[in-house]
């Protein structure tokens, strides 16, 4: 299986463009050779909130399996890359963070003072790396080939007591990924600093249904009926849908997300939130948001 994944460079000066980033480009070419598609780069300054808010976006919209940190593992007042993951994961995983360092410590004894952590968040795994090219490719180096064990484990169903029991190399997403509460999508958005201009929000929920496209869209009484779906996205694409309908007239909140692998029957396959000042803007936004995701984002196969 191929797995999505993400790298976030967390940098004062990066963000500034007055450093070059090197270590998420060198550690985007490490998992690539490994096998993993890398779908979303990006540099943020060392900012709590901001750090936690691009995990949010990775883990709970975009639904990436593997998500990498670059940077502020160290002591410094700025460094606080651990507590933002801290406070995003759901799961913690001490054993890799822990076997990075071991590992640095075989190579200079400063590598105790990194700070790293790592941890689940549904199922995305997240794990902090430090902030240089070397030190960053060292310690990913090190559990490389357990994190993509820890991966199939993830991403399998019922439950595991540790790396040593039995796998039978399949893969099974008949089901998908779970799909969000909407309940707590409100609770979060009216926590968000533009809710006191929102007047108004808006859902759309979509599922794999029975009926076939044909019938739908041409009358075609002679389609089969579905028995379920493959459904995929592009990242970028959807990515750049959403910032274009963030700059729409009187929007402020808009959160997505989609579905992927093999889908049956009444399986969710979308949802979308979006926020804003009247109901005719809302309206319009989300009508047009969700027309673009399904016409120029996603990828349906119906079974």
């Amino acid at each position: 299986m191929d797995y999505r994944a993400a790298v976030i460079t967390v940098s004062d000066k990066g963000f500034r463009g007055e450093r070059e980033d090197t270590s998420g480009p060198a550690l985007c070419k490490m998992l690539e050779e490994a096998g993993y598609e890398v779908c979303y780069t990006k540099i943020v300054p060392d900012e709590k909130e901001q750090i936690r808010q691009e995990l949010l976006y990775c883990a709970d919209e975009m639904q990436f399996s593997l998500v990498l940190t670059t940077g502020g593992t160290g002591f410094s007042p700025r460094d606080i890359t651990p507590e933002a993951t801290l406070s995003a994961v759901e799961r913690l995983t001490p054993g890799i963070p822990e076997a990075m360092r071991a590992e640095s410590m075989k190579i200079t004894p400063h590598g105790c003072l990194s700070r790293e952590t790592a941890g689940i968040r549904g199922r995305t795994l997240i794990i902090n790396l430090p902030g240089s090219k070397k030190a960053s490719t060292e310690n990913l180096a090190a559990v490389l080939k357990p994190i993509r064990h820890g991966l199939e484990m993830l991403f399998s169903e019922g439950s595991s007591d540790g790396v040593h029991g039995h796998d039978d190399g399949v893969h099974r997403h008949d089901e998908g990924h779970k799909a969000p509460s909407m309940d707590d999508w409100i609770r979060e958005a009216k926590e968000d600093p533009d809710a006191s201009k929102i007047g108004m929000y808006l859902t759309h929920c979509g599922v794999v249904r029975e009926t076939a496209r044909a019938k739908v869209r041409r009358g075609d009484d002679n389609a089969p009926a579905v028995q379920g779906m493959l459904f995929s996205y592009d990242a970028e694409k959807l990515q750049t849908v959403i910032e274009e309908a963030k700059g729409l007239e009187g929007i402020y909140y808009i959160r997505v997300w989609l579905n992927e692998g093999r889908l049956r029957v009444g399986n969710d396959i979308m949802r979308v939130l979006v926020g804003g000042d009247i109901r005719p803007h809302v309206i319009s936004a989300l009508e047009h948001l969700v027309g673009r995701i399904k016409n120029e984002c996603v990828s349906e196969k119906e079974l």
